[in-house]
Formats: structure tokens, sequence, C-alpha cells
């Protein structure tokens, strides 16, 4: 089997991933048992994965399918954080960004361009402009840069930037230049770049309980979420990489201390890209009183956002509020000429950040605080477990919590992911050469082939060879046009899609990008993944009745007034249709 095939996230595939989980045994077991598909716990697989360790890697709903899908979407240093003179975070989250953008993934994370208004003249400009100065100045140490220098802004060049600011209030600005990236679809690449070493990674695969021998946890039990079964894992050393699920995996591992996270909920809106004029790959950022404001391009719409609020409900039922989507619009309107509407928003989506609290009393043996971003700590002898930090800086997040699991078993074995790219990269400067060759081949312009190139790299050609084996899968959704049919084939063929769910809201993204959140492509989608999947018509059925009733829910969540009514109408709704 060649890497590209060992890669591919097939249906059969699981079933094999499986049943490699399922043959661990005490007297084999595997080197690393990862709880949690986020960004830190694919991180960590593929970390693992590229030091010859035997890794397995659980997750019990869709890869991403918690907080690493619903960020503001960029790989960037942190601005904000040279406020709190934390200079070394800063560092390393720019160094990051740069080798994403320049090596291992340039793929999957490009430059944007950000213009941050002054409107204070002379405070503005000396304060924000230090800092930004600085903010440059740290990409410049050392290495080549990634991205242009930053420069001022006068007041008309401002508005020839950027003409929907507010001209009357904005007396003129900084443009400098971050990065942005897709992020349930950087996870599912993680994890396909693990399974491209040899992991053993499953979706749907639920965490029931934890082993033991003695005090020390020795692997899992674990619960195949389609069929029911329940089996164990057994591992040298498991990593719970559970955000904030944290500690409700430390309490089902019955911990006696570890980690202690809270969340706080970040909301974003979309609205229509020629509702906001600007120049091409240009948003704004700008401060509120609780938090940042972002108002990023993203394909033909606004991403806006975020909010900052604590959530005290259960963190499966995350949503947004009415006076979130005020608060949202309020602050992106103090800054732009013409005032957006509830009416102008094509889409929300809703995440919970896992803020790191100090560590718990009597539970600090075997804690290392890597980083005033995120901790590692031994919460039993055999399972670490890592929280906080931010998406930029998953890869040394990665590095830090598998160093501290194999400390003592496996010293010689250091990290390769500064140098190993993430599937995808290796090929894709020649496809972007030959794009315009590709899309008369396809029927692609160069916007369709720009926005397939971004989604997967060099894989682009597994695509292209599903439309060469029947064009007809060359044909744009009658409903969600961005994307090709082929591109849900593919979801399922090799992304481990399980559920309409997966491809409508992680693998494309119209439960934010269309005004009706993919419920009008339901059934044309759910009608492609029905061959690939073995479903029958109750069980397409069910898929898209459920999809319709989540989005329901989320919906009436838009309208409520509190947390607690947005989660309890979500509760009230599964994003997948139960097992049968």
């Amino acid at each position: 089997m060649s890497e590209q095939q060992r890669s591919a996230l097939t249906p059969e595939g699981r079933g094999e991933h499986l049943a490699r989980l399922r043959a661990t045994t005490a007297e084999n077991p595997l080197d690393v048992l990862i709880v949690g598909g986020g960004v830190n716990g694919a991180g960590a697989a593929f970390d693992a994965a590229t030091r010859g360790l035997s890794v397995g890697l659980v997750e019990s709903h869709d890869w991403a399918s918690g907080t690493s899908s619903r960020s503001s979407k960029l790989m960037h240093g942190g601005l904000r954080y040279l406020q709190m003179l934390d200079f070394k975070l800063v560092a390393e989250a720019l160094r990051e960004r740069d080798l994403l953008l320049e090596h291992t993934a340039p793929h999957l994370v490009k430059p944007i361009k950000f213009v941050f208004p002054f409107f204070k003249k002379v405070i503005d400009r000396g304060f924000i402009g230090s800092g930004v100065m600085l903010y440059d100045a740290m990409q410049s140490v050392g290495r080549k840069r990634a991205v242009p220098f930053h420069r001022h802004l006068l007041h008309d060049k401002m508005l020839e930037v950027f003409p929907a600011l507010d001209g009357d209030k904005a007396v003129g600005a900084l443009e400098y230049y971050d990065a942005q990236v897709d992020d349930a679809r950087f996870v599912m690449m993680l994890v396909r770049s693990a399974a491209q070493l040899d992991a053993s990674v499953a979706n749907y695969t639920t965490v029931v309980d934890y082993l033991h021998e003695g005090e020390r946890v020795v692997g899992a039990r674990v619960r195949d979420e389609e069929s029911g079964e329940e089996f164990d894992v057994r591992a040298r050393h498991v990593i719970l990489a559970g955000g904030v699920w944290t500690q409700e995996q430390q309490d089902l591992a019955g911990a006696d201390g570890g980690l202690e996270v809270l969340a706080s909920k970040g909301i974003h809106v979309t609205v229509a890209r020629d509702r906001i004029p600007a120049v091409p790959d240009t948003g704004i950022i700008t401060q509120t009183e609780k938090s940042v404001l972002f108002i990023i391009p993203w394909d033909e719409y606004w991403v806006i956002g975020t909010t900052d609020t604590p959530w005290t409900q259960d963190p499966r039922d995350v949503g947004a509020t009415s006076d979130d989507i005020d608060y949202v619009l309020e602050h992106a309107n103090a800054v732009l000429a013409d005032d957006l509407t509830r009416e102008d928003v094509i889409g929300v989506y809703s995440g919970l950040r896992p803020l790191l609290q100090p560590v718990k009393k009597g539970s600090d043996k075997g804690s290392t605080k890597v980083s005033r971003e995120h901790t590692v700590m031994q919460v039993e002898p055999g399972l670490s477990a890592i929280a906080g930090g931010k998406y930029t800086t998953y890869r040394v997040m990665a590095e830090d919590v598998v160093d501290f699991a194999i400390k003592d078993t496996e010293p010689g074995r250091p990290s390769l992911t500064r140098s190993v790219p993430v599937i995808g990269a290796q090929g894709y400067q020649a496809l972007v050469r030959d794009k315009a060759a590709i899309g008369r081949r396809i029927g692609a312009d160069e916007i369709r082939m720009d926005r397939l190139l971004f989604r997967y790299g060099s894989l682009l050609t597994d695509v292209l060879a599903l439309i060469d084996e029947d064009p007809s899968l060359a044909t744009p959704l009658e409903h969600a046009p961005r994307y090709l049919r082929a591109e849900v084939v593919y979801a399922a063929r090799a992304e481990g899609a399980r559920h309409l769910a997966d491809v409508l809201e992680r693998r494309t993204r119209l439960d934010y990008e269309t005004r009706d959140r993919g419920v009008a492509a339901a059934d044309e989608v759910a009608a492609l993944l029905a061959p690939e999947l073995g479903w029958d018509e109750t069980t397409v059925r069910a898929e898209v009745d459920a999809y319709r009733g989540y989005i329901e829910a989320r919906l009436a969540g838009e309208a409520t007034a509190s947390d607690a009514e947005a989660a309890s109408r979500i509760a009230a709704a599964a994003e997948v249709p139960a097992r049968g």
C-alpha cells in the first residue's frame, strides 16, 4: 500500500484502523494512544507518528467537530499578546505561522492583509504603530520574512484600501499581514498525515473508561459509535487532548487532580462579500472593550467576530444567542460606514475556547507549564494531558506533550514535524503553476481553481481522478455551486466523512456559507454519499432529517436571549441520527 493510499480515510479503512486498535494487548500495546481529535490531538498523533512510534487516535464525534472547526480561522502571532508583554508567545506563534506558510502547509495556510484603523491620530499611530513595528521586527530575526512588512496609511489611502471604513471616525490606519486557514480541513489533513505514517485513527469512537494496572493507566475502553461494539485499546502512554472536555475525561479516569479548563464562547457571523467593499484579501482588525474584532475576507463572504463570554452549559450544546449576534454587528458597525443589519447575516457559528486555569491544588506533581498559554501534566501515571494554547502553536504543543509522555521510555526519539510537511504540501507548487491547464480540462475558472488548491493542495490530483472516472462529478452542486459533486464523493472516500453533517459542516462549510445553512443541498449531498457509505433510503432520510432538525435548533437558539435557552434548543436536536 502506498503512502497516499494509507493516508486515505476510506470507509473500509476505518474498519481496518479499528481492527488494529482492537488487536492491541498488554504484551503488544501501542506506544501512544491519543484521546481527542481536535487540532491538539491530531497534531500529537502526527508528531508521535513522525518519531516512528505506534500511534492510536480516537475521537467521539467527527474530526475537529468541537473548538477546532469554530475558530476565527487565523494562523497569527497574536498581536494583542504584545499588550500583555508576552513576547515569547508572540515570537513562537510568528515562527510557527511562517513555518506553515513556507514549508509545512503552504496549501492550507495563506497570507492575509489586515487594516488596523486609528481613531486618535497621534495616540493610536504611536501606540499601535510601535506594537506592529515590534511584531514585524520579531518576524525578521534570524529568518527570511514570509509576509510583507507593514505600512502606515493616511486617511485617503486608508479609504482607497478599505472603502467601507467610516472615514468620519477613522483618521488613518496601519496595514500589516498575518495568515488564515480552514481550521476543520487543516485538522482532517493532520489526521491523514498521521495515518500516512501508520497511525491508527478512528472518528466516532468514544472513550468510555480508562484501563488501569494498579495506579497506572494502561489504555482505554472505547465504543465504536456506529456498531455499538466496545473493546479495549492498550497503550504504554495515553495522551488526553480533550479541550473543554478535559475535566470530564479526567473524572472518567478517576484522577484525583488534573488540569482545570473553563469554556469561553466565541461566535462569528458571515455576510456577503459585496456588502463590505474592500481591496481583495484585505480585512479589518480592531479592539472592543471585551475582545478583538476581526472582519475577515473568505471566499464570497466575510467572517466577522468574535465574542468572549463564559459558557456554563454543556459544551456539546454551544450556540449563539440573539444578543451575541447583535454584539458582533454593533461592533462591526462602529468601524464601518454603512451599518450591517440582521438581514445581512448569512450564517452564524459558535465555538468554545478552552481557558486553562491554574493547576489544581495537590495535582501539580509531574506538571510542566511549558508556556503561558498551555500546560502539560501527568494526570495519573501513564496518562498525560495538555490544555490551553493557540491554534497557531498546535505543533509546539504536540511536540511538548509527546516529549513529556515518552520522556522516560523513548528519550531518543525527537519530533520531526518541523521538517515533515502536512499531506498535500509536496507537489502543491507544481499544481499551482498548472492550474490554468487543469481549469480548462475540468471547465473551472481561476476562482474555482484557487478554491480547490486551497482545500486539497497536491491531493487535488485524487479529486481530478474521480472526475476522469466520472465526468458528471465535475458538475457543481445545484444549491451550493462553490463545490463540485466530486468533492462530496471524495469526502466519503478519502476524508473520513461518516455522516451528512460531516460534509455540510466540516468538509465543506455550508452551514454558514449559505442562508439556508446547507439545508437545500442536503438531499443532493446525501444522494452522493449513499453509495459510498452503504446507506439505504431509510438511512438517507434519517441523515437529511437529522441535519435539518439540527439547523432548525441552531436557528431557534439564535433567536433566544440566554445561553441556557440556546443550549436547550440545540440539545433537543442531534447533529447526526441515533444509531439504529
